[in-house]
């Protein structure tokens, strides 16, 4: 019998988690149920989560300082930020679209009437000219501490570019910077040992305190986002990857699933970071100098998941006030969603603030997201699950364009090589 790896016990924690919420749920008094969420599945779901989240800016700031420096070439960063907010933002408006279309053919809120379960306070899109000034910040620390990825970003590439322009009088900062980048990849190794455990509680706790009787009135909802979501993943993503990159989707979504599936139990694409880098150079063949720049700026502002979300969510609100949606109603939605994924940190609930900003925009009642919130937190999973996705092939094909990928790594016989 084959012994499992890290990724093995990761994949039997999930569904370990799935079953034992599931029995808990179906067998167990509500009191037994509370004391287990209380202390047992909620702090060791938050302690992985915060031993993760420890990790992400020291990571994104060496890893990108030094993908950086090692690039050197202005031009060629240039070339490489052009081609991923190319894709990212053209995957966000396909995202968003496919989400509207699907949501308009089933009208996944008519006839239904449902009272809101709790307050949700509307949140106003900011200026794409303060988004674009906030880039910069006034003060690097306070960026790191509260965790604002952009700045973060910011700091490092101006870092990394400056490294490269000052040469070999930067090599002792180079050297201690490579030091850093192998301590930190030793720190996330000894905290994925936990990782089996820490999944099999975040699932657990999701299914014991949700539990099923609240999907049942929005299952139509919920089938038009899974739908929407699964399109993506599964017919644009592999699209892109064969056009792009001449890769197979199959071999690329084998390599992968190791992210995929921290993801789906953080429900953060931030907190997942270590983890998508590390299969990004170790199971796509990526190069440092690509996955380091690419992977952080897409969690940030690649949330195709959370755009299908909104576009769903957005038509299935109008269905429940009969409210109709115009056609101009439908392309600023489209807009909107793609330029609130900007900017906005990849943690779990983020999409309900992005969503307020739409419905504002649009005039619908930001109280509908009280209707959808008992179900939010499943979807939240699957849609992390697919923005990592898109971050990935997004990295893979960058990195295949810049001749920056190993196909030995990814699997030679899955690479059609140019002639």
């Amino acid at each position: 019998m084959p012994k499992l790896n890290l990724t093995g016990w990761i994949l039997v924690g999930l569904v370990a988690g799935i079953v034992v919420g599931l029995l808990q749920y179906w067998l167990l008094p509500d009191a037994v149920n509370e004391a287990s969420v209380r202390w047992f599945h909620d702090p060791m779901g938050r302690l992985f989560l915060n031993g993760i989240r420890l990790l992400v800016v020291p990571l994104v700031i060496v890893s990108l300082t030094l993908g950086t420096a090692a690039i050197g070439d202005l031009g060629k960063l240039g070339r490489i930020g052009g081609k991923t907010m190319g894709i990212y933002l053209i995957t966000t408006a396909v995202a968003i679209t496919i989400g509207l279309a699907l949501a308009s053919l089933v009208q996944p809120g008519s006839g239904l009437d449902i009272p809101t379960d709790a307050d949700f306070a509307g949140t106003k899109a900011p200026p794409v000219t303060d988004i674009l000034v906030d880039i910069v910040p006034t003060n690097p620390f306070v960026a790191m501490v509260e965790g604002k990825m952009l700045q973060v970003i910011f700091v490092a590439l101006l870092a990394g570019l400056a490294v490269a322009r000052v040469g070999r009088a930067a090599e002792p900062l180079v050297r201690w910077l490579e030091a850093a980048d192998k301590v930190i990849q030793a720190m996330v190794g000894m905290i994925m040992l936990i990782a089996p455990l820490g999944v099999f509680a975040l699932i657990a706790k999701v299914i014991v305190s949700e539990g099923l009787a609240v999907f049942v009135p929005l299952l139509k909802y919920m089938g038009t986002v899974l739908g929407a979501l699964g399109i993506h993943a599964l017919v644009v993503y592999p699209l892109l990857l064969v056009l792009l990159a001449r890769l197979s989707p199959l071999q690329f979504l084998r390599n992968i699933y190791p992210a995929q599936i921290l993801g789906f139990s953080t429900s953060s694409s931030n907190a997942t970071l270590p983890v998508t880098m590390e299969v990004a150079e170790t199971r796509l063949g990526t190069r440092e100098s690509i996955h380091s720049f690419t992977l952080p700026l897409g969690a940030t502002i690649n949330m195709d998941g959370t755009a299908i979300m909104q576009g769903v969510a957005t038509v299935f609100i109008a269905n429940v006030y009969g409210i109709d949606l115009t056609a101009g109603d439908l392309v600023r939605v489209i807009l909107m969603a793609t330029l609130a994924s900007i900017g906005t940190a990849g943690v779990p609930g983020v999409g309900l603030i992005m969503l307020s900003m739409v419905l504002t925009e649009i005039g619908l009642p930001v109280e509908g997201i009280g209707i959808i919130l008992g179900v939010d937190r499943l979807l939240d999973m699957t849609r992390t699950a697919v923005n990592i996705t898109g971050d990935l092939m997004c990295t893979v094909v960058v990195a295949r364009s810049e001749g920056e990928f190993e196909p030995e790594i990814f699997g030679a016989e899955n690479v059609v090589h140019d002639d």
